[in-house]
């Protein structure tokens, strides 16, 4: 089996990482940075978002498992006191594979037939350059609303605990293949309407948004900001692909939840 290891940058999880390497490659498994069935993300849920945006053209042949030098993480379910235990786990017992649901963005321009496509694994978020977001939101090519205020943000089921969270949206179980809509100090009063509630569309809806103005748009994926011209029109909805985690031991989300936000 071929591994790749990321780190964090610090001392610990550099020490960390070379750590494992040496137990890794002393059980004959090999290391490969370009082609790795196995990838460890050794720091916090930023490195494994940073691993998954390396990786993401190989999402159907490599899974990742998470070593958490911090926090306790969402996606990262083992301690740097755990790594022996994780390095024999990793060159001697098969794994089983659990696969999240993501978030697939493509933004159409003006002027042409070109256009960008994105997967998030936590979320997405669209801000106007200069002044309030006016956008016509579409669910399945139908209008639903027009949106005014400071931005939206789409998640996915297993990003529905980090902004989206934030912004009083649902947490949902990423068993559940779904994205969430939400959104950020909308402006609501007797001339201007939105829903004011988060909206969970299913897999088989698409979520399409549509500028009113001719503005420029910050446009986030994960922890990406990019900004974008002449914009037609961004579309979200449940992607094809899926990241794969190696579980090698329950590590169920409704105590990452409780861990995370009610436990002392």
């Amino acid at each position: 089996m071929k591994f790749a290891i990321t780190s964090k940058g610090d001392s610990k999880s550099n020490t960390l990482m070379h750590r494992m390497r040496t137990y890794l490659q002393d059980f004959k498994l090999e290391y490969d940075e370009d082609q790795p069935d196995i990838v460890i993300s050794v720091g916090g849920d930023g490195t494994l978002l940073y691993a998954f945006h390396r990786y993401k053209n190989r999402l159907d042949k490599t899974a990742f498992v998470g070593v958490h030098t911090g926090h306790l993480g969402f996606y990262a379910d083992w301690t740097p006191e755990e790594i022996e235990k994780l390095v024999i786990a990793l060159a001697k017992t098969p794994f089983q594979v659990v696969e999240y649901p993501l978030l697939e963005v493509i933004v159409r321009y003006q002027h042409g037939g070109r256009e960008s496509r994105f997967l998030a694994l936590n979320e997405s978020t669209v801000k106007s350059v200069e002044g309030t977001l006016v956008m016509d939101v579409e669910m399945r090519g139908e209008h639903f609303e027009t949106f005014r205020g400071d931005g939206l943000c789409v998640s996915t089921p297993s990003g529905s605990t980090a902004y989206n969270k934030a912004l009083g949206g649902a947490l949902i179980h990423p068993s559940i293949p779904s994205i969430q809509l939400a959104e950020m100090a909308s402006i609501n009063n007797r001339v201007f309407r939105t829903v004011g509630s988060p909206l969970v569309l299913p897999a088989h809806h698409t979520c399409m948004l549509k500028p009113v103005n001719n503005v420029d748009f910050q446009i986030t994926i994960d922890h990406l900001s990019l900004l974008h011209e002449d914009v037609k029109s961004i579309q979200f909805r449940v992607a094809d692909e899926k990241i794969r985690f190696a579980r090698f031991r329950p590590f169920p989300f409704w105590k990452r939840v409780h861990d995370s936000f009610i436990a002392n």
